[in-house]
């Protein structure tokens, strides 16, 4: 008997901080097998975040993994909030700030000029601090060595949405709606650029993919009650 086919299922997990996408597979895995006194079975995912990214994780289980194939190309939801003044390495919070420049005379409207260019078809610049390989090795291994310099490819991307919810400087707060394959990180990056103060991806919630929600999700430390 094909072992995938004895617990199959697909779980909405809202993924913790610091953890990472596959840290989440190999919990469920391991999960899945002691419950089921399973020598191996089959767990994916959809849709990476990164470590300090939370929220929405799909996760395939078994014969559902099969699946995984009509999930990829579903649009992504998020909450953001950028801290302007300053820039990172990253673009996020995993390296020092660098760059400190003032803010304090950008006004909400300049803000909200500025985001609602960013929503539409366009060409989006990767983190170097991505997943994105290059000859095998992912990209942010070749950053954390000091390999800065590499000409990334910049990739066309759809935003389709981007509300700002809240300003209270230095902090903006965003609701973005966008394809498979934009980075809220570099999204980040360029609204500080275009504001001329610099800014960075201070946190990130995905709250949706496709028509899945957050709010449907199971904490990892809930997964027992339904495996």
């Amino acid at each position: 008997m094909d072992n995938n086919n004895l617990f199959s299922k697909i779980l909405l997990v809202d993924k913790p901080l610091n953890w990472t996408s596959f840290d989440v597979v190999k919990k469920i895995r391991s999960h899945v097998k002691k419950k089921y006194n399973l020598s191996k079975v089959k767990v994916g995912h959809c849709g990476t975040l990164d470590p300090l990214a939370t929220g929405l994780l799909v996760i395939f289980i078994g014969s559902k993994t099969k699946e995984i194939i009509h999930y990829e190309n579903l649009n992504k939801q998020y909450v953001a909030r950028i801290k302007l003044g300053h820039t990172t390495k990253s673009f996020d919070s995993e390296t020092p700030e660098i760059n400190t420049k003032k803010y304090n005379h950008i006004s909400e409207d300049d803000i909200l000029k500025v985001c609602n260019n960013f929503i539409g078809k366009q060409l989006q610049l990767p983190p170097i601090f991505s997943a994105i390989k290059l000859n095998g090795e992912p990209l942010y291994k070749k950053a954390r060595r000091g390999e800065m310099n590499i000409k990334i490819a910049k990739r066309e991307i759809t935003i389709y949405t981007l509300e700002v919810v809240s300003v209270n400087l230095p902090y903006i707060d965003i609701t973005v709606k966008c394809s498979k394959g934009t980075y809220i990180r570099s999204l980040a990056n360029d609204i500080g650029e275009k504001l001329k103060c610099g800014g960075y991806l201070y946190n990130l919630k995905r709250s949706k993919i496709g028509e899945l929600k957050l709010n449907n999700a199971i904490s990892i430390d809930n997964i027992d009650n339904h495996i």
